[in-house]
């Protein structure tokens, strides 16, 4: 049983708090159905290669510290920044007009009634879900007006800090027909301390509304990331996102997108390099409801040392979604003997007029490369580092947001050319 968990503390806290009944009664719920669940094992499909130790063995708490520390901060970019150390907001900048963010707390219990369920229907059997909803420490409500174009991006710089810290958080963000939003969700972890950190993400995007949304998880260190992003495309909506993961003890991401409109459109590419003993597990599953929607996937790994990965991909096409067209692309790289990736793509049509495909790769650096670089006077740990970094550039130069592409390259080629790090391949 999900016991195994030590949140006493953290639900001790819960208990205690002045949160409104209304609210407790749901987070009691979720508390009952995650200890009537059974805590993942190696046979259990979705965890097979998934871990769970480093949760146990802790009595994780709350905290509601303020923090001096920074975060991630994109140059140029930072119009519209939104601190939240363990899952609460420090300060409220002002936001454009057609814009707004609620607190789940401020809400009247109809109004609270009404955000929970709508985070309720995005669930789709994530065991930490229920763990979500029992220790929840805030959750967001982010708005477009219909038409509304945001001009600025929106930045959410989640920081964690503390000691055997858990926090739980949930945003929904909905943009209104026609309207256009760029949103960032950026996770960093304070220098010192371990932390567990499950937040969920969901995305509404209206009727030829269009959002770009980059999801980063760049802690370092012993942190414990499990949390999952869904979206719900309407008709001819847009979403173009990016993924992330570097670093930390285990991080698990679950990507949901439900393509409930036609002419729906979906961009999602991702990159993940963990080293040394870490793992870092993305599962996504793409659900093509209706007809004339269009998917593409793309992920790519570098995986150094002892780190271990984990991919599994799945493209759904329903009956009633003909026309669809989907593709879904997973490249790794492994540097080491010892590095493992365990990958998994997975088509599942009934549909009998789409067009799809699907596919994954594991390579190791080609050693002809590495030779005519070296005959060409370049220090082999340099060939090694410019081949790793040139494995998963073409997707970071897709990006459309240059202060992104600032941020992310400089942080990648530090993680590459570090000596003692398996990411240049050279030192072992």
């Amino acid at each position: 049983m999900t016991v195994a968990l030590n949140t006493l503390s953290a639900r001790s806290s819960i208990a205690h708090s002045s949160t409104p009944q209304w609210l407790k009664t749901w987070q009691q719920q979720g508390q009952d159905d995650f200890a009537g669940q059974a805590w993942p094992t190696r046979k259990t499909e979705a965890w097979k290669y998934t871990p769970l130790k480093s949760l146990l063995d802790v009595t994780w708490q709350k905290s509601s510290e303020s923090t001096d520390e920074p975060g991630v901060r994109f140059d140029n970019w930072n119009e519209i920044r939104i601190d939240l150390v363990n899952g609460q907001i420090q300060d409220l900048p002002t936001l454009p007009a057609g814009v707004s963010l609620r607190r789940l707390t401020d809400c009247s219990a109809e109004q609270g009634l009404a955000f929970l369920a709508r985070i309720d229907a995005e669930r789709s059997g994530f065991l930490f879900d229920s763990l979500n909803q029992a220790l929840l420490d805030q959750a967001y409500w982010l708005s477009v007006d219909p038409g509304v174009k945001v001009s600025a991006p929106i930045h959410l710089n989640y920081i964690s800090q503390g000691v055997d810290v858990v926090s739980n958080m949930q945003v929904l963000v909905e943009l209104g027909q026609e309207s256009s939003l760029t949103l960032v969700e950026t996770f960093s972890h304070a220098p010192a301390g371990r932390c567990f950190v499950n937040p969920n993400t969901a995305l509404f995007v209206g009727e030829l509304a269009q959002l770009t949304h980059y999801h980063l998880l760049l802690e370092t260190g012993d942190i414990r990331h499990i949390g999952r992003v869904s979206a719900s495309l309407h008709a001819h909506a847009s979403l173009s996102a990016f993924h992330m993961a570097v670093g930390g003890t285990i991080k698990r991401k679950d990507i949901v997108v439900r393509h409930r409109g036609p002419g729906a459109r979906l961009t999602l590419n991702g990159v993940y390099l963990p080293k040394d003993n870490e793992l870092i597990d993305y599962h996504t599953t793409l659900e093509h409801e209706v007809p004339h929607c269009q998917s593409t996937e793309t992920f790519r790994g570098i995986i150094g040392d002892k780190g271990r990965a984990v991919f599994n991909g799945r493209i759904h096409i329903h009956k009633l979604a003909q026309k669809s067209v989907a593709q879904l692309q997973n490249r790794n790289l492994l540097l080491s003997d010892t590095a493992e990736i365990n990958t998994k793509p997975e088509l599942e049509i009934y549909a009998d007029d789409v067009r799809c495909a699907h596919g994954a790769t594991i390579a190791q650096l080609d050693k002809h490369l590495l030779f005519y670089f070296q005959a060409r006077g370049i220090a082999k740990q340099d060939a090694e580092m410019m081949l790793s970094f040139g494995f998963i550039n073409e997707l970071l130069e897709a990006l459309d947001d240059e202060p992104v592409r600032l941020l992310l390259r400089p942080l990648l080629e530090g993680l590459f050319s570090t000596p003692g790090t398996d990411l240049t391949g050279g030192a072992r």
